[in-house]
């Protein structure tokens, strides 16, 4: 055939594909306009309602929440097992798998995508029998408020669709920093459907910046370096057993996120590692579960983005219905085993060694030469010239920082209970009230150097804490929280409560005011109280004047003399820089 029949029949093919699905009332405003455009929410809505009529006995539309600008969240419940709700896939012990789309939602492929595999599941087309032997619980788009602030240029190194939506929330938080801490609504909601599924596998569908190369997909899952360590091989298979189904459908998977080391320097190659719990790879293995990050190439187009999101959404159903009840029964072995986690060494976050292996990336041709705009060394990338990079990359991931988790968990004080124990029922954590004071042998943490960000982060002035853990007797009031260590999240109550994790809610500054001084002497008192300290006390006039000759720094600064003896004296507030949370090897009597 010449190039202009071929043209013409490509042409004919894509024109009757288009006729289908305008006809379809199952297809998208994407699958209508050839992947140029995608729809509004509305459109979402309405899909929600035409999957349940069309397949009544296996799809079930629910509202989960409600957005800051009242938008209903929904979901898509679909399985051919007869188990739609929660209770229902208990009882029949069926694997859950939850797929959200749009977190950020300009990175919508996963929206379109997602409809379009749940299509063909339902009809038989593609992972035949998968949703008789699991649930799916998809959610089509998470940030719907960013969704609807649609604009042409929202992702300006996107390609494609013709218009989307915005990254951040209408109260501008980025969900995908929100996983731990829970400020957003959308967020809370989002736990909640969490913890009533209980899914064995949550993927979040994602489009990644940066870089212009071949390749054009990257899948991460945690468990794989982080969490239980008997989940970590499961979460290894998962992750790579989905790249080669990826390769065997055409594309060019990687299984790290291909951010550089040196910003823009491709040489600089890439490090692995395990997101911190803002993120949704980070905060699932905290529960046993698995987390899956796709990240589909924003200089793909779109129809080769949402093909391949696709076939990843099918390949994931698949490989759910053949191990999904293996995958249960792991991570309740792992709930179990999270429940001994007191008294153990438990990591806070994890790094990648200097082992260096040389890998083949597939790149592009490129240049690095001044610009006349900004003046830097910018990358500029040739993609008629594809080209092999040898780069190194970083891949051995450790534990960084580890404590020792409390031997029976922690106590919140009455001050902060409200506070707290909302974010820890968001996240399904047990814990109860004090129902009288008690005087408690604890641990605590006296705070020796506080940093404070010095711009706002998702709304925070975030804190970075050194100190150690003491021991002390510390009396706390009725109403206080006792959060035990032994229970199936016990992974979420450390990270949420040891002030040195990087998103516990100490690093978020939940606590910064137990890290202000609010009680002072002025300089003429503090002069006299001095005085009358050093003549009552010779062996604090014979530390003063020892610091005086050791420290010709403390020496020269009139405000840290003072502080000398103000710290001395009985008017200081024993309470700053104390972490308002207590660590317990006892469980506090009721």
């Amino acid at each position: 055939m010449n190039l202009s029949r071929l043209l013409a029949a490509l042409v004919a093919t894509a024109g009757a594909s288009h006729a289908l699905a305008a006809a379809d009332p199952l297809a998208t405003v994407a699958e209508q306009s050839g992947f140029k455009r995608t729809g509004r929410y509305d459109e979402v809505a309405a899909l929600c309602e035409r999957f349940h009529k069309a397949y009544p006995d296996a799809v079930r539309c629910i509202e989960f929440g409600r957005t800051p600008e009242g938008r209903p969240m929904l979901a898509l419940v679909a399985s051919r097992a007869g188990a739609l709700t929660p209770d229902e896939a208990r009882a029949k012990a069926l694997p859950v798998l939850l797929i959200q789309g749009g977190i950020h939602a300009g990175e919508i492929d996963g929206k379109d995508a997602g409809f379009l595999a749940l299509r063909e599941a339902l009809s038989g087309k593609a992972a035949k029998g998968a949703l008789a032997k699991q649930v799916l619980v998809f959610v089509p788009v998470f940030n719907i408020d960013g969704h609807e602030r649609f604009g042409r240029w929202n992702r300006p190194n996107q390609r494609g669709p013709e218009e989307m939506g915005w990254r951040t929330t209408a109260q501008n938080y980025n969900l995908n920093r929100d996983y731990l801490k829970a400020d957003a609504p959308e967020m809370r909601a989002m736990l909640g459907l969490v913890n009533a599924w209980d899914p064995v596998a949550y993927i979040d569908l994602h489009v990644t910046d940066g870089a212009q190369f071949e390749h054009d997909v990257s899948i991460q899952v945690e468990p794989a370096h982080s969490g239980d360590d008997a989940l970590r091989k499961a979460g290894r298979a998962l992750r790579d057993d989905t790249a080669g189904k990826l390769a065997k459908q055409g594309s060019l998977p990687l299984t790290f996120y291909p951010s550089f080391v040196v910003s823009d320097d491709p040489a600089s190659g890439f490090v692995d590692g395990v997101p911190p719990p803002r993120f949704s790879t980070g905060y699932l293995p905290l529960r046993n579960r698995f987390g899956m990050l796709v990240e589909t190439h924003s200089w793909k187009d779109y129809p080769t983005r949402v093909r391949i999101t696709r076939n990843t959404i099918v390949d994931v159903l698949e490989l759910t219905a053949e191990r999904g009840a293996q995958w249960r029964k792991l991570q309740h072995e792992a709930d179990a085993r999270a429940t001994q986690l007191g008294g153990t060494r438990v990591p806070l976050d994890y790094k990648a060694t200097e082992a260096t292996r040389t890998i083949d990336f597939r790149g592009y041709a490129y240049t690095r030469t001044p610009s006349e705009i900004s003046g830097a060394l910018m990358t500029r990338y040739d993609e008629k010239k594809p080209q092999i990079w040898k780069v190194p990359l970083r891949d051995e991931v450790v534990p960084d920082r580890s404590v020792d988790a409390p031997k029976a968990g922690y106590v919140v004080p009455a001050a902060f209970a409200e506070e707290v124990g909302a974010r820890l029922a968001a996240h399904g954590v047990e814990f109860r009230a004090l129902k009288r004071p008690a005087s408690l042998a604890a641990q605590t943490f006296r705070a020796d150097g506080a940093a404070f960000s010095g711009q706002p982060v998702e709304g925070h002035q975030r804190a970075t804490l050194t100190g150690d853990w003491k021991n002390e007797t510390r009396d706390v009031g009725a109403g206080a929280l006792f959060v035990p260590i032994a229970q199936a999240r016990s992974r979420i109550v450390v990270a949420l409560l040891e002030p040195a994790a990087p998103d516990a809610l100490a690093a978020w500054g939940l606590f910064n005011g137990a890290f202000e001084q609010k009680e002072y002497m002025e300089d003429y008192v503090a002069e006299d109280v001095a005085r009358a300290q050093l003549k009552a006390d010779p062996a604090l006039a014979e530390a003063f004047n020892k610091k005086l000759a050791d420290d010709p720094a403390f020496a020269k600064n009139a405000s840290a003399r003072l502080a000398f003896f103000a710290r001395r004296h009985s008017s200081w507030d024993e309470r700053f820089n104390l972490y308002p949370v207590l660590r317990v090897d006892s469980a506090p009597a009721d």
